[in-house]
Order: C-alpha cells, then sequence, then structure tokens
C-alpha cells in the first residue's frame, strides 16, 4: 500500500475512534456498524453505491432513481466512517462508483480516490457546501443551532455567538454532547477556524459553566422541552422531528448570528470513486441528488436543509443563504477529530 494511503488510513481509524465508533454517538443517522450490506450480488450493469445513510432514509430515493432512470443499483450500506475505512483499503481496487456519507469528514477522508466532479454539479450549490478541490459535493444540510426553553428565556437574551455562549450566566443551564460525533465535528470545526489553542480556551470556559452532559442530540431536546435545562447546543431537526410527533411545544430553535463554527452547517454529500468504469450513471445519480425531487424528499422526510439552488428550507427555517458559517474546507475536519477528542478531554468535558 502505497504511504499516502496508509497515512491516510490510520486518519481514518482515528476519525472513528474520536466520533466513538459509528451509530448514533458517531453520526446522525448513520447505518450502525451491524447493519449488513445489502444487493451485494453484482453485476457490471449495475452502479455500486457505498452509503453512510440508512436504507431506512434513502431507500426509496434509490428506488425512485432506478425506476425514472432504468440505472439499477447495488448498495452497501454502513457508518460513514467505516466505509471510507473500507474504500481506503480497498484502494483502486474497490467495487464502489458512488460514496454518499453522511458527513464531510468522511468524504475527506476518502478524497484521494474520488474524481474531480463536473461544474454543472457543483454549481448547483453553494461553494461552501461542497470540496475545494471539487470532489465531493454536499446533497442536504444540518445546522448547529441552540434550542431553548421558551417559557423560561426571552429570544433577545440568547447568545450569538462562541463567546455568548460561554457567558457566566449560563452556568449550569446548558446542555451539551461531548461524545457525540456532530459536537466534535463542531470542535473540530473550531480548531481548523480559530486554532487549537482558542479552541482549548473556549472549551475550558465551557465546561467551567458546567454544562449539563448527554449522550446525545435528541435527549438534549427531550430535556429542554421538558423543563429540565434551559437550552443545549445540538443539530437543527432534532427539534423538528419532535415536533412532527406531536410534542417539542415548550421550546424552539435559535439559530447563532456570529458566522464562527457555533453555526456550522454539515453537509451530507458524495463524490465519484476515480477508478469508476460507469462515470455517466454515477454522474446521473449525484444528479438526482441534487434535483428538485431528491432536495424536497430531504426538506419534507428529514427536515434537512436542501442545499440546491432554488429550493426553500422546510417551513419554519430560514434561508441556507441566511446562515452564516466559517470560511473553511470542510474537507479539513478529517483532519483534526482526532485532536478534537483529545481538547474535549483535555478541557474536562469528557
Amino acid at each position: 500500500m502505497p504511504k499516502k494511503f496508509s497515512t491516510l488510513l490510520v486518519s481514518c481509524a482515528l476519525i472513528v475512534t474520536a466520533c466513538g465508533g459509528t451509530g448514533a454517538s458517531s453520526s446522525d443517522d448513520d447505518a450502525s456498524s451491524a447493519a449488513a450490506s445489502s444487493n451485494t450480488d453484482t453485476d457490471a450493469s449495475q452502479l455500486v453505491l457505498y452509503s453512510g445513510r440508512s436504507e431506512e432514509l434513502i431507500g426509496p430515493l434509490i428506488d425512485q432513481f432506478t425506476a425514472e432512470t432504468g440505472i439499477s443499483v447495488s448498495v452497501r450500506y454502513g457508518g460513514s466512517t467505516e466505509l471510507a475505512t473500507t474504500l481506503l483499503q480497498e484502494g483502486e481496487q474497490t467495487d464502489a462508483d458512488v460514496f454518499f456519507a453522511q458527513d464531510p469528514a468522511s468524504l475527506g477522508a476518502a478524497k484521494p480516490l474520488l474524481a474531480e466532479l463536473d461544474a454543472s454539479i457543483l454549481s448547483r450549490v453553494p461553494s461552501r457546501f461542497a470540496d475545494e478541490d471539487g470532489r465531493w459535493v454536499g446533497t442536504s444540510g444540518r445546522a448547529r443551532v441552540l434550542v431553548y426553553d421558551t417559557d423560561e428565556i426571552d429570544a433577545s437574551d440568547l447568545p450569538e455567538s462562541l463567546e455568548d455562549l460561554v457567558d457566566p450566566k449560563w452556568n449550569g443551564r446548558m446542555g451539551v454532547a461531548p461524545t457525540n460525533g456532530s459536537f466534535l465535528a463542531f470542535v473540530a470545526a473550531l480548531i481548523v477556524d480559530e486554532g487549537e489553542a482558542y479552541t482549548l480556551d473556549w472549551l475550558e470556559r465551557l465546561a467551567a459553566n458546567q454544562p449539563v452532559d448527554y449522550p446525545g442530540n435528541a435527549p438534549i431536546v427531550a430535556a429542554v422541552d421538558a423543563g429540565e435545562i434551559d437550552l443545549g447546543l445540538v443539530n437543527h431537526y432534532y427539534l423538528l422531528r419532535l415536533q412532527a410527533e406531536g410534542a417539542g411545544t415548550g421550546a424552539a430553535n435559535h439559530f447563532l448570528t456570529g458566522g464562527d463554527a457555533a453555526s456550522l452547517v454539515m453537509p451530507a454529500g458524495a463524490g465519484i470513486l476515480a477508478g469508476t468504469d460507469q462515470p455517466d450513471n454515477a454522474q446521473a445519480f449525484i444528479e438526482f441528488l441534487l434535483s428538485d425531487t431528491s432536495q424536497r424528499f430531504f426538506a419534507t422526510e428529514t427536515f434537512e436543509f436542501p442545499l440546491a439552488a432554488g429550493l426553500e428550507a422546510p417551513e419554519g427555517l430560514p434561508s441556507i443563504d441566511e446562515i452564516g458559517t466559517p470560511d473553511i474546507d470542510l474537507s479539513d475536519l478529517a483532519d483534526h477529530l482526532e485532536r478534537a477528542t483529545d481538547l474535549v478531554t483535555e478541557a474536562g468535558l469528557l
């Protein structure tokens, strides 16, 4: 194995460790590590998709793609980080034609194996939601927000930036999930944007405020809705899912306006393997993910932000263009997740 791929393989393994493996702690909708691959009996005419997004979520989309195009798809499901590791192990011998991941760190890890996408694909989404070198493109987005108790907090008193989040007035009132993949991705983005020294200092100030520790985003939202805590750092769609079930009436999402890592938008995305023998079919699949049909599916079924131009956000959410995000290459998160875990531990949050 060439040295550069050995190094990347180690880095990808560290991503899995930093995110706590796969499943709920490492990603918000990843297939679990125990999930079986499906449609593994392939032939040369089938498009082979490695999907870190679960069969329950995207199975209907794949069926619709086949119905509309006549292109059959063989899918290997698994955690995004697991599949990135597998791709690096398989190298040029992989059968995969397309890698569809739930996070940019996994895409960044597999980036050396991905082909540059056509400009017609990359131009469909804002450049901040695609790889700077054009190796992958975002398909839907999940924003970091504050969920807050509307009975206890007036919206005018809410934080707007990283510095506001560690104000001592929130001592004991905020919920965090320090082992969760989305929190660690936020910390990795903070490292990329502000450097390690600031990140550690910020995490230490957060820890000094004695935040309440939860295992994931959903328990934080439930705790805010129940009045157990006043606010929490989560991804935006958890409250929307809870409200779709008839609960969550005591909480609301607050989108921070500081334009720093606290308002990070994490895209799911896809890229084409450089060694594919079906480049046209692979491109057709990614174009389908960015079509109005698929973008509306993500908006209505998963409450994620559609990223393709001209599509509206789910009801009650701001336009994706209104959310300020840090000016970073999201592929770089792959190189900083392990250090993010180290800093969270050093600050006393783990």
